[in-house]
């Protein structure tokens, strides 16, 4: 979203609900110097008939957070199940009858000059007004980044750990320079490893195939939720292995799925058409589902939705 962001917002700042304008840090903080935070993303869906606003797998997100700020050593103390009831208040203290974006974000705090860290830490969440990441009803262009995925022996992948996405920031000036809409990563051993804030899928065979956990790539919860989905409602075989940038050539679709960016089907690859160079059935199928699902249509998969504006309820589906 390259929108300005409304100062008025209140955000949870410094263990306060105060306006974003007032939430500020010093430019010798700890994180802003060397990328020691960690972050989530977390979407919400309006839902006008129902007059609710339901948040997507929260406590998932929320728990994986934790455990990833657990890397470099950044306690967030609050339980995951306060963290969604605090979001909540923000978004009901917002007053948010929209599509949202939550960004909590945990880091090192400290205000001096030093590379190692301490045990000084913060923590922060925004909810913003949250539209398309990618305008993807027709599908996307992706190309291969001459950037390469980092290793998880240099700053690991599967947290949201915010140096690291100065690789993503490269990798996705690059991509739209050339043309692209979205850059897709390959491992240092030449293979695909996902988006520059995505998740990949290629279907092959009927079978839909993706990058394993060990192949570089943030653990994602769309990512497991489009899984679930595939599985269950389109009984999909669904494999996890390695994947050749070649083999991208040669699929009958591919897709991105994310947070922000949903699932966004890519009809070009490096300039090559993707099966039909249209959006394929199954991504149309599964990002029909999704989207339902998250918009609490699909009762199977109301467990993933926290509704904000009945906290009774909220706190049962918790």
């Amino acid at each position: 979203m390259k929108a300005e962001v409304n100062q008025d917002i209140i955000v949870f700042f410094n263990n306060r609900m105060i306006p974003l304008r007032d939430a500020k840090v010093g430019i010798l903080t700890h994180a802003f110097n060397y990328g020691t935070g960690v972050f989530e993303g977390i979407r919400g869906y309006w839902d006008e008939s129902r007059r609710e606003l339901f948040l997507v797998r929260p406590q998932e997100h929320y728990e994986r957070w934790k455990r990833n700020c657990g890397i470099l050593r950044i306690d967030v103390r609050p339980k995951p199940s306060v963290l969604c009831q605090i979001t909540s208040a923000l978004v009901r203290r917002n007053q948010f009858h929209s599509n949202v974006y939550v960004r909590p974000l945990a880091y090192k705090s400290a205000e001096r000059i030093g590379v190692s860290p301490d045990d000084k830490d913060a923590f922060a969440i925004a909810v913003l007004p949250f539209g398309d990441y990618l305008h993807s009803r027709d599908g996307v262009h992706a190309g291969v980044s001459s950037w390469r995925r980092i290793s998880d022996t240099a700053i690991p992948c599967r947290a949201k750990i915010c140096g690291a996405y100065v690789n993503s920031a490269l990798a996705s000036d690059e991509a739209r320079r050339e043309g692209y809409d979205e850059a897709i990563f390959l491992t240092e051993s030449g293979h695909v490893a996902e988006g520059a804030a995505c998740n990949i899928f290629l279907v092959r065979n009927g079978k839909l195939i993706t990058p394993s956990v060990s192949e570089g790539i943030l653990e994602g919860i769309t990512r497991d939720s489009i899984i679930e989905l595939a599985q269950n409602e389109l009984h999909l075989d669904v494999i996890e292995r390695r994947v050749d940038r070649s083999e991208l050539y040669v699929s009958d679709e591919v897709f991105f799925t994310g947070t922000a960016v949903e699932l966004a089907p890519v009809v070009r690859v490096d300039h090559r058409p993707i099966g039909t160079g249209k959006v394929g059935p199954v991504a149309a199928e599964l990002r029909r589902l999704y989207l339902e699902a998250t918009r609490g249509g699909i009762s199977e998969y109301r467990k993933w939705l926290f509704p904000v504006y009945r906290p009774v309820a909220a706190g049962k589906a918790a």
